[in-house]
């Protein structure tokens, strides 16, 4: 592929260019989406006054996936992806959270590689390898579902954002980059050549996330983090009776003026497959960037580190496994850290049901103010359609 793939002579060449080039057939739509419920007994410390459930439902993963794709006369494979995310709260907030699209991008893949275009995550983030998700719809790495306390509170760096009032910084407990995470971008990954694969996104504005307002105008710029840059690169592959993946990412964006910094994300990832047992980990390192994608002054000298390991085994419907993660900010006020353990499993029922135990332990040490601790044990439903 040559680099000027932009350009209208390798668009011609790639056949993103050729006239009328429709598909013989209408695109297939599909729909599905996947509904994560749990049931959760926990005990957890308070803080000062506030107490907290000791029981709860949990409702997660209310996603509603709706895909149109076909194949072109010339080959090349087209489509839509919507992701319908039901809000979270539609007793009190159905006026402006009944739905939201999470997602909602563009794609053309082919010989040349994949674009996309339009809200979604990047290249970075949909590349990453991490500790294996053994309990139907939750994992310790991004969980849909953590029973820990309120991070954020008393011994947390507190930092001051441009422009703002000094902000206290709570956990991201994910190894994922989330800079520009759904944010309308354009991606390209590369064909996959003996096991490698390298793409490239890039985000103008984070603010913007699915469809945009008909109308002619532009919009302020220089109010939220601009210009992200993503490049990852992995490997899959497969050795005797072992699988391999690894990845490595780096992104960058500009924060506001004012703010005084670029935003910096990079990580790695790896995972081990061999004889129903999956090995996996990851880490994660940030500098200027709060809570996914708040940009702070340098001179505040936020950085993020976490790390995770997580071992799996699978056999027949049955998937059990223990995982690890830790989460340490640091800062001009300060350094706290979270760690949560998790362990658990998952059967599956068939036709996309799965049924599983989730036990999970959380601390977070909050130096001069103290820990906080979690346990719970929580019976779980998911449900794939």
């Amino acid at each position: 592929m040559k680099k000027t793939l932009l350009g209208t002579t390798a668009l011609v060449s790639a056949g993103l260019v050729a006239g009328p080039a429709l598909a013989s057939d209408p695109l297939t739509v599909t729909v599905g989406g996947t509904v994560t419920a749990g049931m959760y007994y926990i005990d957890a410390d308070n803080i000062g006054p506030v107490s907290f459930n000791d029981s709860a439902v949990k409702v997660v993963a209310r996603n509603i996936d709706i895909n149109a794709e076909g194949t072109l006369d010339n080959g090349m494979v087209a489509g839509v992806l919507a992701t319908l995310s039901l809000g979270d709260d539609w007793n009190t907030h159905f006026a402006n959270n009944d739905a939201t699209f999470r997602e909602l991008f563009a794609y053309l893949e082919g010989g040349f590689g994949r674009f996309e275009i339009g809200g979604t995550d990047g290249s970075a983030f949909k590349m990453h390898y991490t500790s294996p998700w053994f309990v139907p719809g939750n994992g310790v790495d991004s969980p849909n579902i953590l029973n820990a306390t309120t991070v954020g509170l008393a011994g947390a760096p507190v930092v001051t954002p441009a422009g703002t009032a000094p902000t206290t910084i709570g956990f991201r407990h994910s190894t994922f980059s989330l800079m520009a995470a759904d944010a309308n971008k354009v991606t390209y990954f590369t064909p996959r050549f003996a096991g490698f694969q390298l793409g490239l996104s890039y985000t103008p504005d984070v603010t913007f996330n699915g469809p945009n307002t008909n109308r002619l105008g532009l919009v302020p710029s220089g109010v939220a983090v601009e210009d992200v840059a993503e490049i990852a690169l992995n490997y899959a592959g497969t050795f005797g009776s072992v699988d391999l993946g690894v990845d490595g990412f780096y992104v960058q964006g500009e924060s506001p003026a004012g703010a005084a910094s670029d935003p910096e994300e990079w990580g790695v990832g790896l995972n081990l497959g061999f004889g129903g047992f999956t090995l996996g980990g990851a880490w994660y390192q940030s500098e200027d960037l709060a809570v996914t994608t708040l940009p702070i002054a340098s001179g505040a000298g936020l950085e993020e580190e976490v790390w995770t390991a997580g071992l799996s085994y699978a056999t027949g419907p049955w998937t059990v496994g223990v995982s690890y993660l830790t989460d340490e900010l640091s800062g001009v006020g300060g350094s706290v850290e979270l760690e949560t353990w998790q362990t658990g499993g998952g059967y599956n029922l068939g036709s996309g049901v799965d049924i599983g135990l989730d036990l999970q332990m959380t601390n977070q040490d909050l130096g001069a103010a103290g820990d906080l601790d979690s346990q719970s044990a929580g019976l779980v439903l998911s449900v794939s359609f």
